[in-house]
Parts: structure tokens; C-alpha cells; sequence
């Protein structure tokens, strides 16, 4: 749409007749959806419907022959999945768009079956069914978040049963269509707001059975897509048997009644009880037990002689420690008077043997000294010849004396 400017604007019927012209130009359509506002007047040729997509909050006036939807066999009502076949159409005067329908077909419990057979097969190859993914619900949840129907059977067997088994157990219920055209999109909500509740640890999703038109929302892919992406635990009690909804499967725990979830969700106050006392007393028993056996052992302990009578151990230990003195000390001057013994017989031999002993006998040591001043024994007459001054060492002391006269050999046999 070119052409017009804002100081040449185009007038409403213009831009109507171009969104019309466009329009028309478009061809028919296969449209499937849910029936809901089903208007056919008495006296009028056009009836009016509402065409709502059950996965998201997407509508569409349908309009259609009067004829034609008062002739369909079985006759249509508000929650009908049907295949519609229209054309889209723009009315100018009211500036709005609906289908015109020439065909309606009801879609068959088979095909419905033959969907969520489907689905089914879909979601498990993406694993929303394994089982290592689901999350276990808490022992006892600190609050337990209920979607249900309002004043529906399955929320009073819910809270009827949990209370009885825990009369302190706390509940969130959001109350919400659980069949029809608005059920999947106000459990969604209500799953959302549930979900952020910090308080809320489990999630418990009840309806009381029905058909298998009735159960089509628990089979919805956007329902079971947003439960498996919870953070808190999702309980399934649809309590239908024969013919399990999707929710089922993707649920982290799945109840065959809204009773039964009544009674998982929260543990027995009694059972509880009984099982505590019993733990109890076998805490006891085994305590008991324990310092018995403790006592035993501490008695025998002290049954023996070690305990019995510490010292007399300790008196024979100081005994053969003085004992062991004793001969240590024995041992000690034993050794010490051998060695003095030797030391004696070593001073002994040394003063025989020395030259203190030799001069006391008379014999005299002749020394000369170099002309450096040291002195040396005189060994031969050669050494000193006359006026070599001598030092003659006795026994109590040395004279110095000088040669003077002839030398003497020495006498034969000496």
C-alpha cells in the first residue's frame, strides 16, 4: 500500500477495500481447532462460532451456514476438536476478519488416539519420559502446591487424604478449568505461578478421570513440555486407568487416583511416629548395650593384678633396678682398681727403664753444646776435643766442666 502520505492520507473505506481486495485474492484453508461460543439463532442463515487453537490463547470467528451446523451428525457443542474447511474473509463495514466455512468435520476419538500416539513417540525419542530425569518430591514438602478444579472431587480427595495422614501439611490451591477450551492455558498459569512460589516444594496435579475428549488437555505438548521444565516436582493424579494422558509419563511421579496422591504426597503421622519410637528404643537398646559392654571390659581391667596391686610390680621393678645398680657399681671399681693396677706396673717399668733411675746408680750424662746452643749428648772422645766445655748430668743435679787433659782409652772388658 503505496501512495499515501500524510498530507494525502487515504480514507478509511480506501485502506478497508485494499485489506478486502487483498484478502479475497487468498484461497481456502484447512483449519483444525475447538469449538467454543456456538451461536445459531433461530431465524438467521449465518451461524457464528469461535475457533480456538487448544495449545496457545489463539482465536478466530468462524461463520458458517445455518444449515450446516445444525445437519452435522453428531451435533457439535463448545469443545469440539473439529477440521474446518473456510476462506478467509474481511468485512468493511465492521473492519473485522473471520473464516467462512463451507465444510466441518469432527475429528474422531481414533485420530485424537492416533495423535497422541504420536506425541507420545515424539516426546520420548527427546527423553522427557526417562526416568533419570524426574525429580523425587521432598519427604515432607514445607507447602504443596494443588491445580484441580474448583469445589471438584479430586481437590477435597486431595486434602482430605493428606490432612488425615498430616494434619499440619499446608496447601496452595489454584483452582482452574481441568477440561474444555481454557483448561490448558489456566494450568499453565497456574503451573507458572506455582512454580516461582519458593514456599511451594511439590506440585500436584489432580482431576478425577473422564472420557478421553475429557483428558485430551493432560495430553497437550505444551502442557508437557512446560512440567517437564519445572524446577519443583510434579505430581500426576488424573485418576484414569485405561487410557494414560501424556502428563503421566512426563509427571516426576504419577498417582492413579487424586486419593492416592493425597496419600504419597505427605508421609503418615502415625506411621511416623510408630517409626520413630521404634528407632527410639533400638538407640536404646544399643546404648544400653554399648556401656555394658564397656563396663565389662573396665571391670576386667581392673581385675588384674597390674591394676589389682600397682605397687608390688613397681617394688619388684625397684629391686632389680638396685640389684643392677649394685653390679653396675661393683662392675665400675672392679675396672677401676685393674686399671690402677696397670697404671702402678707402667709407672713401674718406666722409672726402672728411664734415665732418673741409671743416674741414681752413679752413672753421669756428658753433654757438649753446638755453637748454636744446643745441646747433644757426647757419644765419643772424638766429639770433644781439648777445651770443649762440658755439662755432666747426675742424679742431683749437672756440673759443667772443660777438657783439659789427655784422653784414656778404654779399658779392655768394659
Amino acid at each position: 500500500m503505496t501512495g499515501s502520505t500524510a498530507e494525502e492520507p487515504w480514507p478509511v473505506r480506501t485502506v478497508a477495500r485494499k485489506i478486502s481486495e487483498w484478502i479475497n485474492r487468498l484461497g481456502t484453508v484447512w483449519v483444525e481447532g475447538q469449538l467454543t461460543q456456538i451461536s445459531a439463532r433461530p431465524g438467521t442463515g449465518t451461524a457464528f462460532l469461535t475457533l480456538r487453537d487448544p495449545a496457545a490463547d489463539v482465536s478466530m470467528t468462524v461463520t458458517c451456514p445455518t444449515g450446516l451446523l445444525r445437519l452435522h451428525e453428531p451435533p457439535l457443542t463448545d469443545g469440539t476438536r473439529v477440521v474446518v474447511h473456510a476462506k478467509p474473509t474481511f468485512f468493511m463495514n465492521r473492519g473485522t476478519l473471520s473464516l467462512r466455512a463451507d465444510e466441518i468435520r469432527a475429528v474422531g476419538i481414533g485420530e485424537l488416539l492416533a495423535r497422541i500416539e504420536r506425541l507420545r513417540k515424539l516426546l520420548a525419542a527427546e527423553g522427557l519420559f526417562d526416568p533419570k530425569r524426574k525429580k523425587r518430591p521432598p519427604f515432607l514438602p514445607r507447602k504443596i502446591g494443588l491445580i484441580t478444579g474448583r469445589a471438584s472431587a479430586a481437590e477435597r480427595d486431595v486434602l482430605v487424604n493428606a490432612k488425615a495422614r498430616w494434619p499440619a501439611v499446608d496447601f496452595r490451591v489454584e483452582n482452574v478449568a481441568v477440561q474444555g477450551a481454557l483448561s490448558v492455558p489456566q494450568i499453565l498459569d497456574a503451573l507458572s505461578v506455582l512454580d516461582k512460589d519458593p514456599e511451594v516444594e511439590v506440585i500436584v496435579i489432580a482431576r478425577g478421570g473422564g472420557s478421553v475428549e475429557d483428558l485430551l488437555p493432560f495430553s497437550d505438548e505444551t502442557l508437557c513440555r512446560a512440567v517437564s521444565a519445572c524446577r519443583t516436582p510434579v505430581i500426576s493424579a488424573i485418576g484414569h486407568e485405561p487410557d494414560t494422558p501424556l502428563l503421566d509419563h512426563v509427571a516426576d511421579l504419577r498417582c492413579s487416583t487424586p486419593t492416592d496422591a493425597g496419600k504419597r504426597v505427605v508421609p503418615d503421622v502415625a506411621e511416623e511416629s510408630t517409626r520413630i519410637r521404634h528407632l527410639r528404643d533400638r538407640a536404646r537398646r544399643a546404648l544400653h548395650g554399648w556401656v555394658d559392654r564397656e563396663r565389662r571390659l573396665l571391670d576386667s581391667l581392673r581385675s588384674r593384678p597390674v591394676l589389682a596391686d600397682p605397687l608390688t610390680p613397681l617394688a619388684r621393678r625397684a629391686e632389680q633396678v638396685d640389684a643392677l645398680a649394685e653390679r653396675g657399681r661393683r662392675a665400675l671399681l672392679g675396672r677401676l682398681a685393674a686399671e690402677q693396677s696397670a697404671l702402678a706396673a707402667t709407672r713401674a717399668r718406666l722409672t726402672t727403664l728411664g734415665p732418673a733411675a741409671t743416674l741414681a746408680r752413679g752413672y753421669a750424662v756428658v753433654q757438649l753444646t753446638d755453637t748454636d746452643g744446643t745441646p747433644r749428648v757426647l757419644r765419643s772422645i772424638e766429639d770433644a776435643p781439648e777445651g770443649t766445655r762440658l755439662r755432666i748430668r747426675v742424679a742431683d743435679g749437672a756440673l759443667h766442666a772443660v777438657v783439659t787433659g789427655d784422653r784414656d782409652a778404654p779399658a779392655e772388658g768394659r
